[in-house]
């Protein structure tokens, strides 16, 4: 049984992928390259290992990438304020500047204790689609938004707005264990909601927990082309294998069109600016010339009161710099290539299918963005929309995909996250403390991938971990 697997420029065999592996054993050429964002990758470890431009930037798109990073980085105000540039807050918002969720441009956690605030977390709501016409309006809009509270709940709010909710997070425990009789831990994360401040919502009201994602190599993976992602669809649906991955046809809010969406864990944006764009509204509530109306509490009769900047708080000068700087941040380069457990590990990934969803190499296409063009890039993504069987299941659809199905989400410098940010967990609600049981909690289309992990020797598995903390 073959499954296609993407190489540099086009598709090669799982077979002919391990024939490279066995060569890359034995010469210091290795399968999936040391550079995983090509010529915009940077040698950095540590605390900042997310946070530095991409390498092959100008000195002046350095500046321009400066300039977006202290929009990004640095809080917003409320209105009326002395600072113009960053007034506007609110009324209603879950934080007050973008690396309080992305820390140092990485991963967000869920709180430590119950009472604690989400902080790097957030909680989307929706009506459960009922009828015909309901999917049909899922399938338009992306989601039924909940009467008086929309699709995201905001638990915070400016001075004299109650806010939306009290949120707190509470978990079921269970155990795996493994074939060489090591046990491990799971937690799954339960919305404890408390204080609706409009009043608890009838109906059947579904609730999902977004814990934010790194923001590195956006650009790499925005400059991937529409033909190449209808290739990875058109090649695992040749295949006789559980993988068959869909993309997601969004709305793209400039053109009022439709297209393939790439970003948010269940692909529901479809660039990068419009995802900044829908993230300083929902999580800031700051206006944008995309998202131009404000996100009013049902009490606050008008939103142009004097407490309030009048919209586009964030200006389209400031949307088009951090859009810049989340477009070229750097990907960190892979370390311990001469590993030998690391490089076991990387037969091993290939061996248990995971590089079926998580393709280790894109050839960015020539007519993409000068710096992106033609690179050779190693994400460890597809891009495309999977099951992932109930355990991992919100079972909130958004636009066409399921309840069940999240993208594929890239693995690029994924075992620098704990050095970026220690308490940084893994998967959409961050219910994984580790890797490994990020790949426990696999089900659906990624069950025999789960099942092989599962079964592995210790020292096999011990390599596999090896190879992706490598990434």
């Amino acid at each position: 049984m073959k499954r296609w697997i993407k190489g540099v420029a086009s598709g090669v065999t799982a077979l002919a992928l391990q024939l490279t592996l066995q060569l890359a054993l034995q010469s210091p050429a290795w399968a999936f390259g040391l550079n995983s964002g090509g010529d915009t990758s940077v040698a950095k470890t540590g605390a900042n290992a997310f946070s530095l431009p991409a390498k092959n930037l100008s000195f002046a798109k350095r500046l321009d990438f400066s300039v977006g990073n202290s929009f990004f980085r640095n809080p917003w105000v409320f209105a009326p304020s002395s600072t113009k540039a960053r007034d506007g807050l609110g009324p209603l918002f879950n934080t007050n500047a973008c690396q309080n969720c992305h820390i140092k441009d990485g991963r967000g956690h869920l709180p430590a204790a119950p009472e604690d605030n989400l902080v790097s977390a957030l909680i989307r709501i929706s009506v459960a689609p009922s009828s015909d016409a309901d999917w049909e309006l899922t399938r338009q809009q992306g989601v039924l938004p909940v009467p008086l509270y929309g699709s995201q709940l905001q638990d915070f709010a400016q001075p004299g707005i109650t806010p939306e909710v009290k949120v707190g997070v509470e978990f079921e425990f269970s155990e795996v264990t493994l074939a060489d009789g090591t046990k491990v831990s799971l937690r799954r994360p339960e919305v404890n909601i408390q204080h609706w401040a409009y009043g608890k919502p009838g109906g059947n009201v579904l609730f999902s927990i977004r814990v934010a994602p790194p923001v590195i190599g956006l650009g790499l993976l925005e400059a991937i082309s529409d033909a190449q992602l209808e290739q990875f669809v058109q090649e695992q649906a040749a295949t006789e294998d559980a993988v068959s991955g869909k993309l997601n046809q969004v709305f793209h809010v400039a053109s009022q069109s439709y297209r393939y969406g790439r970003f948010g864990w269940k692909a529901e944006q479809p660039t990068v600016k419009q995802q900044n764009a829908a993230a300083f509204l929902g999580d800031m509530g700051l206006t944008s010339s995309l998202f131009p109306a404000e996100n009013c509490p049902p009490k606050l009769t008008t939103c142009g009161e004097p407490t309030l900047a009048q919209p586009p708080e964030v200006s389209d000068k400031i949307l088009d710099q951090v859009t810049f700087y989340t477009r070229h941040l750097g990907v960190p380069k892979r370390r311990n290539l001469d590993d030998p457990a690391v490089q076991q590990g990387e037969k091993l990934f290939v061996q248990a299918q995971c590089a079926a969803c998580h393709l280790p190499s894109v050839t960015i296409a020539a007519k993409a963005d000068t710096g992106l063009a033609g690179q050779q890039i190693h994400p460890y993504t597809d891009l495309l929309l999977h099951d992932m069987g109930p355990d991992l299941a919100d079972n909130r659809p958004v636009f066409l995909a399921s309840g069940s199905e999240w993208r594929t989400p890239p693995l690029w410098g994924i075992g620098l996250s704990k050095d970026v940010s220690e308490a940084a967990s893994f998967l959409h609600d961050g219910r994984a403390r580790t890797l490994l049981e990020a790949i426990l909690w696999h089900g659906g289309e990624a069950e025999r991938s789960k099942q092989q992990v599962i079964a592995m020797k210790t020292e096999d598995r011990d390599a596999l971990l090896a190879f992706l903390n490598s990434l």
